[in-house]
């Protein structure tokens, strides 16, 4: 199966996307020579994988009939110093707030997604270090 995607330029660094209808913006920082209109490549990196493993450890908990009432991914990631800036390490926090939550089932769910399900994950573990943390939040 292949997919594709194809941006635009803009003006200056700014590009816009067209994903499947939906329009995004990248663009690079003021003090760098843009305007700041949309995030910057690297950060949507950080939100595809955040976003991909926080689509499979829901889908994964709902099925566990967890009772969750919120999850929240953040990405943090460590940079070269210098040029290519790639990420050396990405860390995957998952905060997970509800009631009666399973560590086990939580652990699990992040687990089967990033060893099974996340396409992401995989695309990315080839390239970077990659490590989790998981935060259970009782409401």
């Amino acid at each position: 199966m292949k997919e594709a995607i194809q941006i635009r330029w803009l003006n200056g660094l700014s590009f816009e996307a067209d994903v499947d209808g939906h329009k995004l913006y990248l663009d690079a920082k003021a003090e760098n020579g843009g305007k700041n209109m949309g995030p910057r490549p690297k950060q949507l990196l950080m939100v595809s994988l955040a976003g991909c493993t926080g689509m499979d450890v829901a889908s994964i908990l709902q099925k566990m009939k967890e009772e969750v009432e919120e999850i929240v991914v953040e990405v943090e990631g460590d940079l070269a110093e210098e040029h290519p800036k790639k990420y050396e390490s990405l860390k995957v926090i998952f905060r997970i707030r509800g009631k009666n939550i399973s560590r086990k089932n939580v652990e699990k769910a992040v687990e089967l997604s990033t060893t099974k399900y996340c396409g992401v994950s995989a695309t990315l573990e080839k390239a970077v270090s990659l490590s989790h943390e998981i935060i259970i939040e009782e409401s």
